[in-house]
């Protein structure tokens, strides 16, 4: 914010709290700056792990575990069972929270989270998946067929721990 949203008067940055924050020196509003909440699938069919290529910075071209930020009002699961549809139309059913990741931007500083969990497809007998929004391809892979040009630490790690239990 550089405005108030309440009387529109210019923010100043002052100590609060032991923080830095944009304060309205009129009506006394402070901006609390929001963490960004994503989540994340590993989504497994028997011996492989679904992987998809990002059409979209960051880490366009390379491959990662599907998911997406939450939206408003938006429960966890609720939001990784819609990311996986809106990526790859694939329902899924969510089995269990694997991890919790920061989400870490230029500079290292955090921006939020990424809540992980372990999902599987809905319905075994329909799996076709067609990609959209920020998955420009997806596929289906085995602990020996993973692909190299892994984003994100969270893939590295949850891929690695996946991989560890099927040798």
């Amino acid at each position: 914010f550089i405005y108030c949203p309440y009387c529109a008067t210019a923010l100043e940055v002052r100590e609060i709290y032991r923080q830095q924050r944009p304060v309205c020196p009129k009506c006394h509003f402070i901006h609390f700056p929001d963490p960004k909440v994503a989540v994340i699938g590993l989504v497994t069919h028997g011996p492989q792990v679904l992987l998809i290529r990002r059409a979209v910075e960051p880490e366009k071209g390379k491959w990662a575990l599907p998911g997406g930020y939450m939206d408003a009002g938006e429960m966890p699961t609720s939001a990784l069972q819609r990311e996986l549809l809106e990526e790859v139309g694939l329902p899924v059913k969510i089995e269990a929270m694997l991890a919790i990741f920061p989400m870490v931007v230029a500079a290292g500083r955090s921006q939020g989270i990424v809540l992980a969990y372990h999902a599987v497809p809905a319905h075994i007998d329909q799996i076709t998946l067609v990609c959209d929004d920020d998955a420009c391809e997806a596929a289906w892979f085995t602990a020996a067929t993973l692909p190299t040009g892994l984003a994100f630490e969270s893939t590295h790690a949850l891929l690695a721990q996946w991989a560890s239990t099927r040798v």
